[in-house]
């Protein structure tokens, strides 16, 4: 079985709810939902004059290839209102395919693994919670090393009720 991680996050609106309907629509159209991390409170990355987001990562089981599964989840984005307006920009929500199992790819619409994973503590704490021993396929590091070297300093933290809106 392929270990698949998507990247979640959501900073316009009820953040709370667009990832809970993520998840909910990724687990009825896409697959399984094997493991989830905590939802991270997180400084807005690419874009910095933006809300903060809340961001998790999932491990899913699915029998969709990388291709038809990346089309799955631009679908869902649509369908909860993502708006395409700005690279890194805010967002109802935004769905990243990280990992597709060991799988290195290069295409016009898909790269894998997510090229910016390495430079990201919001996708590597995530990522470290719930499959630590997770090898980058073109790295060949765990996910724990990445986060030891990882070159972002921006705030991560285990959300609470504290930063509900």
């Amino acid at each position: 079985m392929q270990r698949i991680f998507l990247g979640l996050g959501s900073n316009e609106g009820n953040s709370w709810l667009f990832l809970h309907q993520a998840r909910s629509l990724i687990a009825s159209e896409v697959g399984c939902i094997v493991r989830a991390s905590a939802i991270y409170h997180t400084a807005a990355w690419g874009v910095e004059n933006q809300n903060d987001y809340l961001n998790q990562v999932i491990e899913i089981s699915t029998q969709l290839p990388p291709l038809k599964l990346l089309e799955k989840i631009l679908n869902i984005e649509q369908r909860l209102g993502r708006k395409r307006l700005i690279r890194w920009g805010s967002r109802t929500i935004d769905i990243d395919l990280l990992y597709y199992g060991h799988l290195s790819l290069d295409t016009p619409e898909l790269t894998l693994p997510h090229p910016h994973i390495p430079e990201r503590r919001f996708v590597l704490i995530p990522m470290v919670e719930i499959a630590p021993d997770f090898v980058h396929p073109v790295l060949q590091k765990k996910q724990s090393d990445l986060l030891q070297v990882c070159p972002d300093n921006g705030k991560v933290e285990k959300a609470t009720d504290a930063f509900l809106p």
